[in-house]
Parts: C-alpha cells; sequence; structure tokens
C-alpha cells in the first residue's frame, strides 16, 4: 500500500523497537509530528535541541538501546551537533532524524536550511540525506543497523519536506537487519598467544574500559578476574564494567586516577586492555606509560589498536567472546594460587593504605562528603549522571558504581551541560529508578531549561549541585599553573537555585552546612518530583590525585 514518507518513518521505528523520541517540532518536520500524534511512540517535548541529542545519548546508555531524537531543519539540526559529537567520542548507539528544506531548495539558501550531513561527517559514524521517498524505510533500517553494530555510534538521517510528503508503496520487515557485533569473533590464535601471557605474568593488571560495557561483558569480567585474582582498573568510559566495591577494584587511572591505580599501570608486567581507545587523559607522558609491562589490546574497532600505545597482542572482537574463551581455558584447568599473586597484591594494598582517597574536614562543606552520604542514602544503587569537571571526577571517585550502565558521563569530549539531560533520559528509560545528576554550578546552566521537561512530564531526576562558585576545574589550573591569575573563573552572578527550580514547578533545597548534608539529601531523595539540591562547598577544593600533563602517571600530586 501507498504511504506517505512521514508514515514509513513511523512504521519504520516501530519495526526498530523504538518507543521514545525526544525532539523538538519546527516547520520542516511537521508532517512527521502529525504523524506521532497517531502512533504509539512516546515524544518527550525538550527544551533546547541539545538536550533532545543529550537525552537520547542518556536513554541509550542506560538502556543499552538505540536512542533517538528528531529535530527540524537548520538551527534546529546545528543545535544537536554537541549532542552528536559527545555520543561519537563515547560511542554511544543514537539515531538523530532531522528535518531538512525541501529537495528542490537544497543548495539555495533557503529559510531554515543547513547542510548538516556536511556539518556532521566527521563527528557521526554515518549520516544519510534521503532524497527520494522510495529509499526513505531502507535508509532508516541501515540507520539503525549502523548504530548499533560494531563500535555503536550515532548515526544522522536527514529528512527533506518534501519526502516526507510524497508517497510510495511500503512493506514491512518482520525482523530488523542482523547485528554486526556478534560476528566480529577475535582470532583463535591471538587468544591463545594472550592466554600464554596471562599465564607467565607475575603482576598483572586488567585496564577496562566503555567496550565491556557496550559488548555485555561485565560479567565475563568478573568471573575473569576474581578466577585470576587480577586487580582491575577503569578509564572514565569503564565505570560499571567491574563492581566499585570489589576489593580488586583499584578505581580510575590517569590524569586525575588513584594513587594505587597509577602505580599498578608504572609497575605491573602485563596490561589488558578491554575496549580501551588509551586516551591521552590516562596515558600520561606516552614513553612511561606502563612501561615494564607487555600489553595485550582487545577492542572491537581495528582502528583503535596500536592507534595511541604500542600493543604486543592485538586482539580484534568484541569482549565478551575474548573474555568468555580466556574464563572456559581457565576452567578446563587452569589456577592461580593465592601465594603466586600474593606478592602482586600484597604490593597494592600498600599503596593503597600509603595514599587511600582522602580530603580534609572544615567548617565548609567538601564536595566529596555529598557525595559519599549520596551513595550510602541509596544504597550505591542509584543511576548517576554527571556534569563535566571537578563533580564528575569526585563523583567517579566517591560514588561507588557495581553495575553497567548506571554512570553516564561524557568522557571523550568533556561536554558541560550533558549531565542533567542525559539524566532526564535514563528516567524516561527507569521510571522507577533513583536518577541523580551531580553537577557543578556552571554546568548545570548549560542546560537548566530542561527543568521545564522533567517538571512536565514529572520525571523526578535528582540534581546534586555541588556550588562553589567558580568554573572549578579551571580555577584548580588557574591556581597550579597560572599562579592563580583566576581569569574569568569565578561566577560573579550565581543564581539563586532554589527560586529557578520553584520558577520551574520543582523543589529546591539548599545548605551551606555539613551538620545538614544528609538532611537535605534525604529529603531531596524522599521528595516526589525533581529536585535541585544546591550545596554550596568550599570554593578552594581540589580533584586531587592529580597528574601534571606531559609527567608519568607515577608523578602524581596527592594535593
Amino acid at each position: 500500500m501507498k504511504l506517505t514518507g512521514s508514515r514509513i518513518l513511523m512504521e519504520t521505528l516501530l519495526e526498530e523497537g523504538v518507543d521514545t523520541i525526544f525532539g523538538y517540532p519546527g516547520g520542516a518536520v511537521l508532517d512527521i509530528y502529525d504523524e506521532i500524534y497517531k502512533v504509539n511512540i512516546k515524544h518527550i517535548l525538550v527544551r533546547h535541541e541539545q538536550g533532545a541529542a543529550h537525552a537520547a545519548d542518556g536513554y541509550a546508555r542506560a538502556s543499552g538501546k538505540v536512542g533517538v531524537c528528531l529535530v527540524t531543519s537548520g538551527p534546529g539540526a546545528t543545535n544537536t551537533v554537541t549532542g552528536i559529537a559527545t555520543a561519537y567520542m563515547d560511542s554511544v548507539p543514537m539515531v538523530i532524524f532531522t528535518g531538512q528544506v525541501p529537495t528542490s531548495h537544497i543548495g539555495t539558501d533557503a529559510f531554515q536550511e543547513a547542510d548538516i550531513t556536511g556539518i556532521t561527517r566527521p563527528c557521526t559514524k554515518h549520516n544519510f540525506l534521503v532524497r527520494r521517498v522510495e529509499d526513505l524505510a531502507e535508509t532508516v533500517r541501515d540507520a539503525f543497523h549502523i548504530a548499533r553494530s560494531g563500535r555503536p555510534g550515532p548515526v544522522l538521517v536527514d529528512l527533506p519536506k518534501d519526502v516526507m510528503q510524497a508517497k510510495t508503496e511500503f512493506t514491512a520487515t518482520i525482523a530488523p537487519k542482523q547485528d554486526l557485533q556478534d560476528s566480529v569473533v577475535p582470532d583463535t590464535d591471538q587468544l591463545r598467544q594472550a592466554l600464554e601471557l596471562i599465564k607467565e605474568a607475575k603482576k598483572p593488571l586488567v585496564l577496562t574500559g566503555g567496550g565491556v560495557i557496550l559488548g555485555g561483558a561485565s560479567e565475563e569480567l568478573k568471573e575473569f578476574a576474581r578466577m585470576l585474582r587480577i586487580p582491575v582498573a577503569s578509564t572514565l568510559m569503564g565505570i560499571g564494567g567491574f563492581p566499585g566495591t570489589d576489593p580488586l577494584w583499584l578505581g580510575i587511572l590517569g590524569m586525575h586516577g588513584t594513587f594505587y591505580a597509577n602505580m599498578a599501570i608504572g609497575n605491573c608486567d602485563l596490561l589488558i586492555a578491554l575496549g580501551v581507545r588509551f586516551s591521552d587523559r590516562i596515558t600520561g607522558k606516552l614513553s612511561e606509560f606502563a612501561p615494564n609491562a607487555k600489553i595485550v589490546q582487545v577492542d572491537i574497532d581495528a582502528a583503535s589498536i596500536n592507534k595511541v600505545v604500542p600493543t604486543h597482542m592485538p586482539i580484534v572482537g568484541d569482549c565478551r567472546p575474548a573474555i568468555q574463551w580466556f574464563n572456559k581455558q581457565m576452567k578446563d584447568g587452569y589456577t592461580v594460587s593465592d601465594k603466586e599473586r600474593k606478592e602482586w597484591l600484597d604490593q597494592i594494598d600498600k599503596w593503597k593504605s600509603e595514599a587511600p582517597l582522602r580530603y580534609g574536614r572544615s567548617e565548609l562543606i567538601k564536595p566529596q562528603s555529598v557525595i559519599e552520604k549520596l551513595h550510602q542514602l541509596t544504597n550505591g544503587n542509584a543511576i548517576v549522571a554527571t556534569e563535566v569537571g571537578q563533580n564528575q571526577i569526585w563523583a567517579a571517585h566517591y560514588y561507588h558504581i557495581d553495575r553497567p550502565n548506571n554512570f553516564l558521563t561524557s568522557g571523550g569530549l568533556g561536554t558541560m551541560g550533558y549531565g542533567f539531560p542525559a539524566a532526564i533520559g535514563a528516567q524516561v528509560a527507569f521510571p522507577d529508578r533513583t536518577v541523580v545528576d551531580i553537577a557543578g554550578d556552571g554546568s548545570i546552566q548549560m542546560n537548566i531549561q530542561e527543568l521545564a521537561t522533567a517538571v512536565n512530564y514529572k520525571l523526578p531526576v535528582k540534581i546534586v549541585i555541588l556550588n562553589n562558585g567558580y568554573l572549578g576545574m579551571i580555577r584548580q589550573w588557574q591556581e597550579l599553573f597560572y599562579d592563580k591569575r583566576y581569569s574569568h573563573s569565578k561566577l560573579s552572578q550565581i543564581p539563586d537555585f532554589v527560586k529557578v527550580a520553584e520558577a520551574y514547578g520543582a523543589v529546591g533545597l539548599r545548605t551551606d552546612k555539613p551538620e545538614e548534608v544528609e538532611s537535605i539529601l534525604r529529603k531531596g531523595l524522599e521528595t516526589p518530583g525533581p529536585v535541585i539540591m544546591d550545596f554550596v562547598v568550599d570554593p578552594e577544593e581540589g580533584v586531587f590525585p592529580m597528574v601534571t600533563p606531559g609527567s608519568s602517571l607515577t608523578d602524581i600530586s596527592l594535593g
């Protein structure tokens, strides 16, 4: 039967199992919005298109599904670019639908025209401009297939208005295309050689990254590390891939890594890197990264192997079948005795006792104490989103995540304003879970308009603001490296966040007293609906440990 392009879009979205779209209407997509009105797909109206992209991202990270957003042409499309680049850097499966002027107008500088496929080519896994309605259904199916296959990522589909109005025959398909991820099976000979390195190692270390979470390999990693008694460090994106309360857990490594994770990297004789792309923030001085170690790198993306750090044993493939293969071999007769690991684990315990994560006490609220208390009151079971900066690293250190998909943060791009709309997306995916955005007073203002979205849909997202009156990480760098010349890092006009919350119809709470932290958190968590909890914290508190840029990871300042 013949259907309009707009109707075909809805039918293919239903085929792909889409139940939620985050979007903002405009002239170029009115025909699509008219069809949304008629189908059983939830639409979340955001207040800014960047919010739509971040919300779709948070929905995808928390649920493991493909996130979907829909915006209009021109400024609507360009407003999503930061969100698309954020998802691209962190390998998040998303499909972004953008309206476009009619095909006859493309290239004429028509009203609200932008070459969004050209603009987003560097920050999408793939993008499409649909010029014929006959190609629409297959293009949408391809978009979802590409977004979730192999190394996931965002895919943009640009939809000219006349294509959405045109009609063509439509044939439904029963099953979506088979994804490619299952076909990226590691080479057995490479796995066998890696296994020999694992057996020979006296001081092995696992470095887990986002690929473990995206590949659904967290359970396999737990079994692997515990069976062989190998300590585990993580990138920012890998948080939750291994339980943060496990004795083998060393926390994050790198510029703001724990002392013991960084020391372990500097002294291990084998580094097993699982789903890690070796960002500059985790390697420090490259020539001194893991200087005594042979490196096994498992990654689904061949381009990520040997890209930054030379690898002794490259394994191209998904993390899950690789770790499953290792685990099967171990169960078939290879075990590690307590004696074999004792010296290495004792050394790590010594580093932990020498320099645990710690902070001072004072008459001012310490931001770390807020996060510690939040972890205690939620029993570590919240989905935590963060903004970017000091709040992000404090959250990574002091809110111990035990499960995958429960820590949502902008790792690669470092996008301020990400956390709150991402938390909204996660709350839509899990309406009965506790979802918290840990924010700074600077970053929360970048997308604070999404309070209207949370209130409108009765989404009980909790926002914990660590309010220090500065762009905190910038202030810290200016203190350490620019002789305390605080050039434009002080936020001299901070809004009253309690009044802001109330203006949007949410609840606002505030304190500057350490003894009130627990009661404010408890009240905020128990209050129905969205809540802002504004904690006025020590303005000079820094994020430590810290490695000076260009230094070795073991040359670490404890603050």
